[in-house]
């Protein structure tokens, strides 16, 4: 198991593991995610079975705002008004998928995705042209880890490439709004309180 320090880790090196396939675990500014590159079928079959996820269980992304026209067919005004008003930060959107996207990041036609907020997680995705899977870190039914040593205690013996250690964090998970329903639906309650008028 390789640890490295997210104020020190290079950023480069990193997304070369995700660009071949790899598989990290890194701090955002909520809680540590497990990231693959969003296309990769190796990492994101490897990441399910790792977490012993059920199937029909997607995972979110993050993105930044030059590749998520990658993964989404299109901003609705009310999603494009959350997203001046929010982003970079602990808000994900659920959007309408593109065609033809990997299953394990899209269900009913939805994909996940948000901008973190200040962390090694905005760091990592200003530098990316793709997308990254932002699954907890956890074992499907556990607690998701907010710290590094809960992360090697849950990854310990699974085959990770690369741990990136940005100490202990917050812990709240970012609020989940489906904004491909009008009014915008919350389907999370997080770290942004939000309500939409019926």
């Amino acid at each position: 198991m390789k640890l490295a320090d997210a104020t020190k880790v290079n950023i480069k090196k990193v997304l070369e593991i995700l660009e071949n396939d790899g598989i990290i675990i890194y701090p955002t500014e909520t809680l540590y995610g497990i990231g693959a590159r969003f296309d990769s079928q190796i990492a994101l079959k490897k990441i399910f079975e790792i977490k012993k996820r059920p199937k029909e269980k997607s995972f979110p992304l993050i993105v930044n705002l030059k590749n998520l026209n990658l993964v989404v067919e299109s901003i609705p005004k009310e999603a494009q008004d959350l997203i001046e008003k929010f982003w970079p930060g602990p808000l994900t959107l659920l959007l309408p998928a593109k065609k033809n996207l990997p299953e394990e990041i899209t269900k009913d036609g939805k994909v996940a995705v948000r901008m973190p907020g200040d962390s090694f997680a905005l760091r990592l995705i200003k530098e990316s042209s793709f997308p990254i899977t932002a699954t907890s870190a956890n074992l499907s039914g556990l607690p998701p880890a907010d710290c590094i040593d809960t992360v090697v205690e849950y990854f310990k013996e699974t085959p990770v490439d690369l741990i990136i250690d940005g100490g202990k964090l917050p812990g709240i998970p970012s609020t989940i709004v489906d904004v491909t329903v009008k009014p915008p639906k919350v389907i999370r309650k997080g770290a942004i309180e939000l309500s939409f008028d019926r």
